[in-house]
């Protein structure tokens, strides 16, 4: 289905509301989940629990719970994915889309049918969000339905011979179903008895990756779990840790904002942008912090970004001519064509260079320029010049974020849940994708997956979550929808999503990894984490 067919049908902005208030303390200890219900305003969607919790405290005031929701269904079944064609006509050998238009997936089925098989055309619906209402995201063709997946790996093999590309797919993570089984982990901090803090940890330099387990270690920590999505070896969005913008942000995502050590949390959509002014008056926007030049993952840069300037959630938009800063968290800055300055500690130019790669000094930082900024950054900038580099990062109302030494940013998303109410802004955070090909936003966003989450609850508790998925029978991870409403069930009154699939990980001091990793390797390498530091 094309994007403007899309928008078509989605036409008008509709928000989901959520009133499920946690219990307090003494009602609930450790954290249990018995929702208080507030039969004057509607309800959101809630997950069955199964099982009783396990809670088990880890400090005073930090307490790990796991949880246990739905079960499975005897109905849920494998099932073969069958792919189709971009181009309604063309070749079904090489189809690759997961969903589409109806008269393509009826043109495929059609197709099977003539093949001998017994396709089923299913309507995929995207739920409603706060910026976007519910509608037909696309349709779906299927073949099959096994108990075990190795039949439907056999099917997909005579789906193939007989011309086809596909899948295999298990029925329980299609994301519809509140009540398949889920496995939840939560991390609650109550720093009305917890005197330690909750920040953020990543390796040796910014540009390379940790395991979770070495980055609790190397920070004394209690406990954590994965933070960003990460892309070239480092976080991808906005960073800023102790008040330093240490990643560019990806303008208007959600993003979670950490004061005095955890205590005050925000959630909220933000900007930033990084100016440039030399002493003759001469003025550039900076581009990005701490990336790649003119590789801008996610894109909603903040101009220039090609084939688009709006966020697209693990999407790369280019730029030709950028300028981007590296400080010392980065670690060796990369080479190239183009144009650089070296800057000390006082901001002073010590180097002008023709090509890029020179070390960052200790306490300072180099702007690396290609393209046309190259040019502008030699016309513009003289050895010896004291420049000025200005950061402005504003929230959703355009009023300015202090950046002060306890200021933890990270930018993330799409938001959960704002002022106690699910709110999932999934066009502005960009997770509904532009063009035809929606099956990034099939599989991302709307079918079940492993999924991280951190949030506070009305109590001021902040709380790290962590949902396994794709395990059938075991955990089949949740729809971002479903984790809204996760969330909100679990007492939040802000909360964001955090990188997730295989990333997805809590980790112990004590235990290590806690929960199971989707990866078959198990424990992946991240960009960075939170970690709770006693």
């Amino acid at each position: 289905m094309r994007r403007t067919t899309l928008a078509a049908a989605l036409s008008a902005a509709v928000a989901l509301t959520a009133a499920v208030a946690m219990p307090t303390a003494e009602a609930a200890p450790h954290g249990a989940l018995r929702p208080v219900l507030n039969s004057a305003k509607p309800l959101p969607p809630t997950l069955p629990m199964t099982a009783p919790p396990v809670n088990r405290s880890l400090a005073p005031g930090v307490t790990l719970s796991t949880l246990t929701f739905g079960k499975k269904n005897a109905d849920d079944f494998w099932t073969v994915h069958v792919y189709l064609p971009a181009d309604p006509s063309g070749p079904l050998g090489k189809a690759a889309l997961e969903l589409g238009p109806r008269a393509t997936a009826d043109r495929v089925a059609d197709a099977l049918r003539q093949q001998g098989f017994v396709p089923r055309v299913e309507e995929v619906r995207s739920p409603a969000y706060a910026d976007l209402p519910a509608g037909t995201l696309g349709w779906t063709v299927r073949v099959g339905g096994y108990a075990e997946r190795a039949d439907a790996t056999a099917q997909l093999a005579k789906v193939k011979a007989a011309g086809f590309t596909g899948d295999t797919r298990y029925t329980a993570q299609d994301g519809t179903d509140l009540k398949a089984p889920q496995k939840v982990f939560v991390l609650r901090v109550d720093f009305s008895r917890f005197k330690g803090n909750v920040g953020t940890e990543f390796g040796p330099t910014l540009h390379g990756t940790e395991p979770a387990t070495e980055l609790i270690k190397d920070a004394n920590a209690l406990a954590g779990i994965n933070g960003q999505w990460f892309y070239n070896d480092a976080p991808g969005g906005l960073f800023v840790r102790d008040g330093k913008v240490l990643a560019s942000a990806t303008q208007g995502r959600g993003a979670i904002l950490l004061t005095d050590g955890g205590r005050d949390v925000r959630v909220d959509a933000l900007t930033a942008h990084l100016t440039l002014r030399t002493p003759r008056g001469a003025i550039e926007e900076i581009d990005g912090v701490n990336r790649i030049p003119g590789d801008v993952w996610n894109c909603g840069g903040v101009g220039g970004d090609t084939p688009t300037e709006k966020p697209q959630h693990d999407f790369e938009c280019t730029d030709p001519s950028e300028l981007v800063q590296f400080t010392p968290e980065w670690g060796a800055p990369p080479t190239g064509a183009g144009a650089e300055v070296v800057l000390d500690k006082d901001q002073e130019v010590v180097a002008l260079n023709s090509s890029r790669g020179a070390a960052v000094p200790p306490g300072g930082s180099t702007l690396q320029a290609i393209g046309d900024t190259a040019d502008w950054l030699v016309d513009h900038v003289r050895v010896g010049d004291r420049l000025g580099v200005t950061t402005r990062v504003n929230d959703s109302y355009g009023r300015p974020v202090p950046l002060t030494p306890d200021t933890t940013i990270m930018q993330v998303g799409p938001t959960l849940v704002r002022h106690g109410k699910v709110s999932v802004n999934a066009m502005a955070d960009g997770i509904i994708r532009s063009g035809a090909d929606q099956s990034f936003t099939y599989d991302w966003t709307n079918r079940s997956n492993p999924r991280s989450m951190m949030g506070v609850d009305d109590q001021g508790r902040l709380m790290l979550v962590v949902v396994d998925g794709r395990q059938a029978g075991y955990s089949e991870g949740l729809s971002i929808a479903h984790t809204a409403d996760l969330m909100r069930q679990l007492g939040a009154r802000e909360a964001l999503n955090l990188d997730g699939g295989g990333s997805s990980v809590m980790v112990t001091a004590g235990d290590g990894v806690i929960n199971r990793p989707s990866d078959s390797s198990g424990e992946r390498s991240l960009g960075d984490a939170w970690v709770i530091k006693p």
